[in-house]
């Protein structure tokens, strides 16, 4: 593939790998922690999934406007440092048993992440050909396959062999070698600061506000990068359910005695379906089209879903978690490489800066409802019949507004071509 005979490409694809298998190891382990040590307080599970949400509300201001305006080489990089540190705060803390302290790290950590992903993302960009976004994306979706495959069972190895503190150090290595890698990469100036020098004392909060409005104003000047994002609050949703979905489905449903082997289960045989799904991804948009392959993908997504809330067998719930995956693939894969193809670099920090808040707003929604009506008011059953109604809401929104917005999105591209 000729992304990888460009150095600066393979050495971010290797930091974000190891820093998100790092996170998923950890971010699993902690779940199996919380729900082996307080079991009879699922609520906190949920808390933990709060925390990684959360603080996207508070920071999503600045996330976007400081990727943008300052050093996104030194974002990224000092994203995995401070994370590291945090982690290891978060090592003692566990030690010493302070589970409110520990969800107010798992907070700030996550506070800080949320500054790395649209300086990477940014970053990636500005090193990539725009032919080969949808390459990037189906890779990064073959990535997340095996990240399911193996991050679950890794985190709950990791916490069952090596305990919660030798899981969180693995979480901490992840951070320190992504920071290393991305410190060794040599960004051109214009990739770095595509809008010029600027030093965080430039900056203050009138030209904070006027830059995320002008993002805003980015959005709503194109239709269809518009009516796409709009979509992201429901997506938010469904992620937010579906993070603490599997682990309550076997844990209070399924497989109450055996829920630490199957879970980790759940996530291998849907990161199955994701490699097959990203494999496929390419030549079923060219053939498809992106928005034919976006919706009709959520539609049968919303079915499946309303399908594996009903199993009451596992062997076919494993099996058409498969299947979810293998449609969720070129799901991602659109999105993914839709959005670079409609943003100009220097104006991707604050388009992602919008994107981040909806779906958060989303997920913590979803999750707020999780932890106060689950299990008195609502069951898993419940929680499956409320991912289909999202998905099918944006399903339907999307089959009624996409269509004409991506004719007229080429029309417009084929006018302004040379010629």
């Amino acid at each position: 593939m000729e992304l990888f005979r460009n150095s600066l490409f393979v050495r971010m694809f290797l930091a974000a790998f190891a820093s998100q298998l790092g996170t998923m190891v950890g971010n699993m382990a902690f779940a199996f922690y919380l729900i082996d040590r307080f079991s009879n307080q699922p609520s906190y599970a949920t808390v933990a999934e709060l925390m990684y949400s959360l603080p996207t509300l508070v920071v999503f201001l600045f996330i976007g406007v400081l990727a943008d305006r300052l050093d996104r080489k030194r974002i990224a990089v000092w994203s995995d440092w401070i994370r590291a540190g945090l982690s290891l705060v978060l090592l003692v803390i566990v030690h010493e048993d302070w589970i409110v302290a520990a969800f107010a790290v798992l907070f700030l950590r996550s506070a800080i992440s949320k500054f790395f992903m649209p300086a990477e993302m940014s970053l990636m960009q500005g090193i990539m050909k725009p032919e080969q976004y949808v390459q990037a994306s189906s890779l990064n979706m073959s990535i997340m396959g095996i990240f399911m495959l193996f991050g679950m069972s890794m985190g709950s190895a990791a916490y069952y062999y090596l305990g919660i503190e030798g899981a969180i150090m693995i979480d901490t290595a992840s951070f320190i070698i992504s920071g290393l890698l991305l410190a060794f990469c040599r960004f051109p100036l214009e990739i770095r600061q595509p809008n010029g020098k600027t030093k965080l004392k430039d900056l203050n909060l009138k030209s904070i506000l006027a830059d995320f409005g002008a993002g805003f104003q980015y959005i709503v000047r194109s239709r269809l990068l518009l009516a796409i994002i709009l979509g992201c609050f429901f997506f938010g949703i469904v992620n937010g359910v579906f993070s603490i979905l599997p682990l309550f489905t076997m844990k209070y449903k399924l497989s109450p005695e055996h829920y630490q082997v199957y879970t980790p289960l759940v996530m291998v045989f849907l990161g199955i379906g994701y490699l097959i799904g990203s494999a496929i991804s390419t030549p079923l948009i060219k053939k498809a089209g992106k928005v034919g392959v976006l919706i009709t993908g959520l539609f049968l997504t919303g079915i499946l879903t309303i399908i594996l809330g009903n199993f009451g067998h596992i062997q076919l719930y494993l099996g058409m978690m498969v299947l979810l995956g293998i449609i969720l693939g070129p799901i991602n894969v659109v999105l993914g490489g839709w959005l670079p193809e409609l943003v100009e670099p220097q104006s991707m920090g604050r388009v992602s800066a919008w994107i981040e808040p909806l779906s958060t707003a989303g997920q913590a929604i979803a999750l707020g409802f999780v932890a106060i009506a689950f299990p008195s008011l609502v069951s898993v059953t419940a929680l499956y019949w409320i991912l289909a109604v999202s998905m099918f809401i944006v399903s339907v929104y999307y089959l009624i507004v996409l269509p004409s917005l991506n004719r007229r999105h080429q029309l417009e591209m084929k006018t302004e071509m040379p010629g």
